[in-house]
């Protein structure tokens, strides 16, 4: 049995996804810095899409385990 590919692709967009939107978090009181997003806080929503990306994969492989035992 080999290296499942959605075990390191979920890994980097779980934690990617926590560092986007942690960075946003943070970042969200400087409004000069979403001016060209329409105020849109961008890396909010970009690093919670990542974030449930990345676990969705990491689901599928715990369920494609579950099935196989």
């Amino acid at each position: 049995m080999g290296l499942d590919i959605r075990i390191p692709i979920g890994l980097m967009f779980t934690i990617f996804g926590v560092l986007i939107t942690l960075f946003g978090i943070f970042t969200n009181s400087n409004a000069d810095m979403y001016k060209k997003s329409l105020d849109i806080n961008m890396n909010i929503w970009m690093g919670i899409s990542m974030l449930v990306f990345g676990l969705f994969m990491l689901l599928l492989v715990k369920l494609a385990k579950k099935n196989t035992k």
